[in-house]
């Protein structure tokens, strides 16, 4: 990701990301592919990821045109996890589809892979600058493809450079001089497309880096120094146990000696020597460990960044906490469940922009006959609430006479209206 300052220069256009989105975005990224410490924000975006995700159900519906996309559009639902990990961890996602072989693909590009460049007046992004990247003996190749969406339609064009330095773009070359990029076009117009030819998943969280911007947030956004609290106050953790480590302590002339004159020791990690006058000097260190504080610390700060982060107490935390209400427990899985479900309204969102890609490429190169398309949504709702309790209450519904027994039924078994009530009528026939 070249800096945003060299932007216009090279792509021709201005990017609306500000320099504290950048910054920002640089550092979701370095706390996501962190190797040392608790891997929380790793942690935090996979657990939100999983969640939104879990086991959930997409397709396209209707005629063969709907069939053809849906082929390319099980693809993406099969792995859709990943790709919203890697949103959740970077503050955004774009599924950007394209065309092969007569078969659509789609290119999942990470939030420091594009520059939007325009949105509308509900904050959704109507252009953008997408980086590709390639590298082969020595030399880095890098592609910009600019999509915009104009008065008289949608343009594309793409433009390519080479350097010998990774990150920067160099001087511009022809497409064809990439064996990959040489079927491109340095220019398309699309008449009668009136939003972008992309599908954009912004987390579901306020924008508080800069709220002018189009662009999401991480979800540990709000949650970046408690992280670094907590990584701390793990280092102190792990000090405790290693700095009281039991010992055995004696005089040095206790022991034989090695040939280079020092005490030959049964477990050097056990015994330890001192010289003194006594030579029946013998100790034992074994201090008395604060690791329950030290862990009650720990865990006072894993509630802090569930809290931030719009996740259910137990996520992080001790989930044997005894100083939890019933009433915090409650409100802790309402805040877990209005959090998921808002980013699953977000991804259904991107995701039914990107059929719609799907389907304006399948009219401009007629991959598909003509036809009308519907889109199918599933997601679990187990997060929600107790299912269990959830049927208890609706018995009491439908024994009150304010539910009825086949609705009833579609929500338990999953049943079509029809067969529900089919199956009703035959169970008060059979009595």
């Amino acid at each position: 990701m070249f800096e945003t300052e060299n932007f216009k220069r090279f792509a021709g256009v201005e990017s609306v990301v500000s320099p504290e989105m950048a910054a920002a975005i640089r550092m979701w990224k370095d706390m996501y592919e962190q190797r040392d410490g608790l891997h929380l924000a790793a942690a935090l975006s996979f657990e939100m990821a999983r969640m939104v995700t879990l086991e959930m159900r997409s397709k396209v519906l209707g005629g063969r045109r709907a069939e053809f996309i849906d082929e390319a559009y099980q693809r993406v639902v099969e792995n859709i996890r990943i790709p919203v990990e890697h949103a959740c961890a970077k503050g955004g996602l774009v599924f950007k589809p394209y065309v092969k072989e007569n078969s659509i693909e789609v290119d999942f590009i990470q939030a420091d892979d594009f520059f939007p460049t325009a949105f509308d007046h509900n904050g959704r992004i109507t252009g953008a600058v997408f980086v590709q990247g390639i590298s082969r003996n020595g030399e880095f190749f890098t592609r910009l493809e600019k999509h915009e969406v104009l008065e008289n339609g949608y343009e594309i064009s793409n433009r390519a450079f080479r350097s010998r330095t990774r990150g920067v773009l160099g001087n511009e070359i022809a497409l064809t001089e990439v064996p990959e990029w040489k079927d491109l076009a340095e220019k398309l117009v699309i008449a009668n497309v009136k939003k972008p030819l992309f599908g954009y998943f912004r987390p579901a969280a306020a924008n508080n880096i800069d709220q002018t911007s189009p662009l999401g947030v991480s979800v540990f956004a709000n949650s970046v120094n408690l992280i670094r609290d907590a990584d701390k106050q793990y280092e102190r953790f792990l000090w405790e146990f290693e700095s009281g480590e039991r010992a055995l302590i004696a005089n040095s002339m206790a022991f034989k000696r090695d040939r280079d004159g020092r005490p030959r020791l049964p477990d050097r990690r056990l015994y330890r020597t001192l010289d003194v006058e006594d030579v029946d000097f013998f100790r034992e260190w074994s201090p008395q460990l604060r690791g329950s504080e030290i862990a009650d610390g720990l865990d006072k700060i894993f509630r802090s960044i569930e809290f931030n982060c719009g996740f259910a107490y137990g996520t992080l935390s001790n989930v044997d906490s005894r100083d939890r209400t019933a009433e915090e427990i409650r409100n802790s899985k309402q805040r877990s469940y209005a959090t998921v479900s808002d980013n699953q309204k977000a991804l259904r969102i991107a995701l039914s922009d990107l059929v719609y890609a799907m389907d304006v490429w399948c009219t401009l190169l007629n991959l598909a006959p003509m036809g009308e398309y519907s889109i199918s949504f599933e997601f679990d709702d187990s997060i929600a609430a107790d299912r269990q309790t959830e049927f208890e209450e609706k018995m009491k519904l439908v024994d009150g006479g304010i539910m009825m027994p086949w609705e009833l039924r579609v929500w338990y078994f999953g049943e079509d209206e029809e067969t529900a009530k089919k199956a009703v009528g035959e169970k008060e026939m059979k009595k």
